[in-house]
């Protein structure tokens, strides 16, 4: 929480946003486990899947910076509406004169033409962000009721 301003508005963003986050990685890594016959390949699965996951969540590499025909593998990312509901919300509407890559530009002018995020956007975020985990634990509970590993 460094840096943030303090709000109950801007806290209960970070809080919200860190929930879902938490609890969507919680519930993809039990999809994870119930979609794969044994855990090493469980393993190999999930590491690779976090792995991309964290690239494509728009920090490294920003949202307009990603080639268009990678654009939906950011859209699918729970990690990318995390970010951009935490970022957008603690700064989305601070009007402070920075220095960027040269240029003197407003924080929320800088967030949105770097990395494509907008204030007025955040209850898209919320129900995104709210979506998938809801998502991801009723893919598991299908899974692991449907799915059967076990060798006779």
């Amino acid at each position: 929480m460094i840096g943030y301003y303090r709000s109950a508005y801007k806290i209960f963003w970070q809080f919200y946003s860190m929930f879902c986050t938490l609890l969507s990685f919680n519930y993809l890594g039990m999809l994870l486990v119930s979609l794969t016959p044994n855990i090493q390949v469980a393993s190999i699965v999930a590491s690779s899947s976090y792995t991309m996951l964290n690239l494509f969540s728009g920090f490294i590499i920003p949202r307009p910076h990603i080639p268009k025909w990678w654009l939906w593998l950011y859209y699918l990312c729970p990690t990318s509406w995390a970010l951009n509901g935490m970022l957008t919300s603690q700064y989305g509407e601070i009007h402070k004169e920075i220095s960027v890559f040269g240029e003197t530009k407003t924080v929320a002018t800088f967030l949105e033409d770097y990395y494509g995020f907008h204030h007025n956007r955040l209850g898209v975020v919320a129900v995104v962000l709210i979506v998938f985990p809801i998502v991801f634990a009723c893919l598991f509970a299908y899974c692991i009721g449907k799915l059967n590993f076990q060798r006779r």
